[in-house]
């Protein structure tokens, strides 16, 4: 019997311990906004640097379609101030809540991430001229930014957490990807060149073509007139952009030996009759030079 009842009492545990366990605490609610948010604001940004840094005191929002033509704005643009720290550089130069600003040192200011960074990117004791709106006309202010004593992580998190701050968005740097250079040698023509594009294309006066690096004494190419800096961009008629182009059009003109090249110098195009030399058993087979390297 007293198994029995060991048995039930166990089998009748687990359920009372079920239903004693805790239940997890409900997600705390969104942190009450500061007082005098416009209604549909998106949320406000403090002006700060957590490590120290620069610092201005003012909580800024951006500013939308309603709130531009509430506040008599001539463009949708700028940040609206929603508080001014007591003390700071900001309240020092004159800034007021609901004011407008529309310019930072001379440029012209979007939203809050761009005055954001502009205001980092400033250096602490720097004198800056600040352009606001307020009340239906712009005034200029001038502010000298302070630094910001930098904060523990506990004192970070507590400042996130009441939802009056928020982080600035992380800078991404992508560095520079060097781009491989190809070098093109012909024999047939006696030229060493190279593909270009971009800018470079551009200085030349040419959107893409091959250009000319050297021209070899007594080949065809010289005979012809070619020189370095020249930039190959017909063969017979032909457009041709890349070395490997060049080299097909030159192979498809065969048995002929003589044809015109079009090619641009100072940034104008020149044409010019290239005569290859007598073709050896050695030519009839694809140079591995005039592959592109």
């Amino acid at each position: 019997m007293k198994p029995l009842a060991l048995l039930f009492a166990a089998s009748m545990a687990g359920p009372l311990l079920m239903a004693q366990r805790p239940q997890p605490p409900a997600p705390p609610s969104q942190p009450a906004w500061p007082q005098g948010r416009p209604a549909g604001q998106p949320p406000q940004v403090l002006v700060w640097n957590p490590g120290g840094g620069s610092f201005l005191g003012v909580h800024a929002t951006d500013v939308d379609t309603a709130r531009a033509r509430e506040l008599r704005l001539k463009d949708e643009r700028g940040v609206e101030i929603t508080s001014v720290e007591p003390g700071s550089p900001a309240e020092k130069a004159g800034i007021q809540r609901n004011d407008v600003v529309v310019d930072y040192n001379g440029q012209r200011v979007e939203g809050t991430e761009q005055f954001v960074r502009l205001v980092r990117e400033t250096p602490p004791g720097r004198h800056v001229s600040i352009e606001v709106w307020r009340g239906g006309s712009s005034r200029q202010l001038a502010a000298t930014l302070g630094r910001r004593k930098a904060r523990t992580a506990k004192e970070l998190m507590e400042s996130l957490s009441t939802g009056r701050e928020s982080l600035p968005p992380p800078q991404v740097w992508i560095p520079d990807i060097p781009k491989a250079f190809t070098s093109w040698r012909s024999s047939m023509l006696g030229v060493e060149a190279e593909s270009i594009d971009g800018q470079l294309a551009q200085y030349f006066g040419v959107p893409e073509g091959v250009l000319v690096r050297s021209v070899a004494d007594g080949s065809a190419a010289a005979r012809a007139g070619l020189k370095a800096g020249d930039v190959v961009v017909k063969i017979d008629g032909k457009p041709v952009e890349t070395p490997r182009e060049i080299s097909i059009e030159m192979r498809s003109l065969r048995p002929r030996r003589t044809f015109p090249i079009g090619a641009m110098r100072d940034r104008r195009e020149i044409s010019l009759t290239v005569t290859l030399d007598e073709e050896s058993e050695s030519d009839r087979r694809p140079d591995p030079r005039e592959e592109e390297r």
